[in-house]
């Protein structure tokens, strides 16, 4: 059932590569005993140099539109290459223009304690609610970068796989069970961040800017509507179509059934096109299990089964180019400047400089690291985007605690070498190696460093960052304050003021009364519920959080997933949520509202959005309302890429000293955890001058916030290691 977004810019999951090949594994947990089988330092197959040209997108296109008309359902058809490159936009004739119905949708839980408790929605809450004009080319974007970012070259995932994974239960709406593996992933790839690109015209001071360097930002962030699809040739990921028919960006609320025709149009067209650009079906969503689920690639039996159209049999590009529809340029994505077949784009070939990600090994004077499998991001002009470099803060008073450069090297070849050693939980086939990419940062979230083996997807390059940011930020002494800066935030008086959401503006509010908006609480808010929940020295320094820590505190329920009632009473939700179902409905849960990691970014999402409409200029590069730690040239917050809520980091330390954070991201989040984990442990190891971990007495896993439940530092999977027998490698931490 496919609902008006009740949980929509959502986003995804993990995944890896090709079957890997090579090597020798050694490693050491003790600095003196080598356990073959946890680390990897050999070389594994790089990726072909495979790219969509023009007329292969011009050809995806009228694939979609043929389908798009037997359906009755002109659509706005979006495809990217491998990076988010966007290659082309397509509106035809008579397809809805603006986004609508980005609303909570009323439900009633029907199994467990809770039975028959309506969730009554969260209008007004986040971006709940919103109805955006001439956005519907927006989502699609967002649903063609959510299918390409989240599938490689050893799995294909699409944006129904989202819509199962990012939701409050895993398999959503099956209670007693946790939040998906990637909850809080869809606030990914923001239009903020400092690490996806732009084009110099928007706003872009202070990153990378180049025609075809990648990763670019969505839109959106990532999405969970049914109709964006991952595109292959030759059995290598170049990029994805994202679909709009219908006019809703909205996402699957049951796994368990098969939508009908028309609650998956976008589907069903975005299916049509990619007939000679699918998937290899042997890596697709529903070969892969995730904690005993399976996932969900498309409500398909196969490709074909339920199109109304011949693919094949499609008219040229030409054909229906100036009579279906025309190409729609985007500010800040896409340009139209000839109105004709010319302004199709080819795609970028992932591991050419173009694209932004090449072999560490092809730089000029050779890689950095020791992993002969290393892959780094470049600028336009081939140069390394974030080569390992020294930190200049000063942890703890004292510049001699700030990590150096060859720490950082360190760091991130033990990161790699436990990765590349490890089983994939996301990848076919079976005993692939782990593939991800590894981030280091500073206390001033400044980067160090950002690595990652070949056929890492390209998604985890800024979840790892965010990752690295959370872990670190979350630890420091001055969290609290920072937080404390930020005001709380209504939005309707702005949007009323320009005309685009009020009643007598540009479009209906389908809401009733003064105008939509965005509500964002305050952070004072936040750090409050934490020192009622945690006690008066939470976000003070004196507790270390890992992702996996901090995750716990972010779902709507606590403990995770425990939709229970006490004495009449339902489960708290976590201090950095916002509540599952309260009376006050603007202040609900939802996938558009998460709370706090929401509310750090909500802003900048909304003025990029006004942006694409003509409307303000572009959010500045770097995301939140929080001050800036450092005096650079282009000074940012410490989370400038917003923060991340499920795990796969730890904060960094030296001899008890807060001094960083790693984060690891592209594979199952206890193989993320452990990469992390391990990664440091054993360049403390390697160095012996007391890198390492934070001291096991101020670790999260030392809460029991309710007297019942303990939180979590890291949970490393059973088994992992490809060549070792090794079970629990995280006991050594």
């Amino acid at each position: 059932m496919k609902a008006p977004f009740r949980y929509g810019l959502v986003g995804l999951l993990t995944l890896g590569l090709l079957a890997a090949c090579g090597g020798e594994e050694t490693g050491s947990d003790d600095g003196a005993t080598p356990e073959p089988g946890t680390r990897f330092t050999g070389l594994i197959d790089f990726p072909p140099l495979e790219a969509l040209t023009s007329a292969e997108v011009q050809q995806i296109i009228a694939q979609a539109a043929a389908e798009a008309t037997a359906q009755g359902s002109p659509a706005a058809i979006a495809v990217v290459d491998r990076v988010g490159n966007v290659l082309a936009v397509f509106q035809m004739n008579g397809a809805p223009a603006q986004l609508s119905a980005i609303a909570e949708v009323p439900r009633t839980i029907d199994q467990g304690p809770l039975s028959g408790t309506v969730l009554a929605g969260a209008d007004g809450s986040g971006l709940d609610g919103l109805v955006i004009p001439g956005a519907a080319p927006v989502g699609a974007i967002a649903k063609a970068v959510t299918g390409a970012y989240l599938s490689s070259g050893g799995n294909a995932f699409t944006t129904r796989t989202a819509s199962q994974i990012v939701q409050e239960n895993f398999n959503p709406e099956q209670t007693f069970q946790a939040g998906g593996p990637l909850f809080g992933v869809q606030f990914s790839q923001l239009p903020c961040s400092d690490l996806s690109t732009r084009f110099a015209s928007d706003n872009g001071a202070g990153t990378v800017v180049g025609s075809t360097v990648g990763p670019r930002r969505s839109p959106l962030g990532l999405a969970a509507d049914p109709g964006g699809l991952p595109l292959y040739k030759n059995g290598t990921v170049v990029g994805g179509i994202g679909v709009i028919a219908d006019g809703v960006y909205g996402l699957d609320l049951r796994v368990t059934d098969i939508d009908s025709d028309a609650d998956m149009v976008d589907e069903l067209i975005a299916l049509a096109g990619t007939a000679g650009f699918e998937a290899p079906a042997q890596i697709r969503a529903e070969r892969i299990t995730v904690e005993g689920n399976t996932l969900r690639f498309t409500d398909t039996v196969d490709d074909t089964d339920r199109l109304r159209s011949n693919p094949a049999a499609a008219p040229a590009f030409g054909a229906i180019l100036g009579v279906q529809g025309a190409l729609l340029a985007v500010n800040g994505y896409y340009a139209t400047p000839t109105g004709t077949a010319a302004d199709v784009l080819p795609g970028a070939a992932y591991g050419d400089a173009a694209s932004g990600y090449v072999p560490a090994s092809s730089l000029t004077g050779g890689s950095p690291f020791e992993s002969r499998s290393a892959f780094v991001l470049v600028d336009e002009n081939g140069d390394p985007r974030f080569p390992p470099r020294a930190a200049m803060d000063a942890p703890g008073g004292d510049a001699a605690n700030r990590l150096t450069r060859r720490e950082v090297i360190a760091l991130i070849d033990e990161a790699l070498g436990v990765a590349l050693a490890g089983r994939a939980q996301i990848r076919q086939p079976l005993n692939s190696r782990i593939q991800v990419t590894v981030s280091i940062v500073d206390t001033n979230g400044e980067i160090l460093g950002v690595a990652r083996t070949p056929d890492g997807p390209i998604f985890g390059t800024d979840v790892s960052l965010q990752k690295a940011r959370t872990a670190m930020f979350f630890s420091s002494a001055t969290a609290g304050t920072e937080l404390n800066t930020l005001a709380a935030v209504d939005s309707g008086p702005l949007l009323a003021s320009l005309g685009v959401f009020a009643p007598d503006g540009l479009i209906p509010n389908p809401l009733g009364g003064p105008g939509q908006r965005v509500l964002l609480n305050s952070g004072a808010s936040y750090v409050q519920n934490a020192r009622d929940f945690i006690g008066p020295n939470a976000l003070d320094g004196s507790i270390a959080f890992s992702d996996r820590g901090n995750g716990n505190l972010s779902r709507p329920f606590f403990p995770d997933g425990v939709q229970r009632q006490q004495n009449g009473t339902p489960s708290p939700p976590g201090p950095f949520s916002r509540p599952f179902n309260s009376a006050d409905t603007t202040q609900n849960w939802s996938p558009f509202s998460t709370g706090l990691q929401f509310d750090l970014v909500g802003v900048n999402i909304l003025q990029h959005v006004l942006f694409i409409l003509g409307l303000l200029p572009d959010t500045p590069v770097g995301c939140t309302g929080l001050a800036p730690r450092d005096g650079l040239a282009f000074p940012e917050p410490a989370l400038a890429n917003g923060a991340q809520i499920f795990a796969g980091s730890v904060p960094i330390y030296r001899n008890g000293v807060l001094i960083g954070g790693i984060g690891v991201s592209g594979d199952g989040i206890d193989q993320d955890d452990m990469i992390s984990a391990l990664g440091l442990r054993r360049a403390g190891l390697r160095l012996g001058n007391g890198l390492g971990h934070a001291p096991e007495a101020i670790r999260s896993d030392t809460l029991v916030p309710d007297g019942r439940n303990r939180l979590r530092y890291v949970s490393c999977p059973f088994r992992p290691f490809i060549a070792s027998d090794v079970q629990n490698p995280c006991q050594v931490l």
